[in-house]
């Protein structure tokens, strides 16, 4: 299922980049999750960029079906998967995680440059 999730991953995201466009905004496919029976696949899309990504999942979703057929071409499996869009948070956890460790690190550097300067 692995090697099934990252083939589709591939192959949808190189669709998706090749025959869609999006105005000023970088979309990319995150992680896949096809089930088990083949039938229906997760797609988690992070989208980049200035505005709201809701028009982002309104296009995917008004695409699925070309991009079903465009997927069936180029993977070759039991079922074409239903394609199921879902909007992916976790690249802006990351950078807000990111920004509060940079946040601390001045903070602790402080802090160690007080202790050496009272020894």
């Amino acid at each position: 299922m692995l090697r099934v999730n990252e083939v589709v991953r591939r192959e949808l995201s190189t669709i998706i980049t090749r025959d869609l466009t999006f105005e000023d905004m970088l979309v990319t496919i995150n992680q896949v999750d096809v089930t088990p029976d083949l039938k229906n696949a997760h797609v988690f899309v992070s989208v980049l960029g200035q505005g709201s990504p809701k028009p982002v999942i309104e296009k995917l979703e008004a695409q699925r079906t070309i991009l079903q057929a465009e997927l069936s071409k180029k993977v070759v499996l039991k079922y074409t998967p239903h394609l199921v869009f879902h909007l992916d948070h976790s690249t802006e956890r990351g950078a807000r995680v990111f920004k509060i460790l940079q946040e601390i690190e001045p903070v602790a550097e402080e802090h160690e440059s007080e202790d050496s300067k009272s020894d």
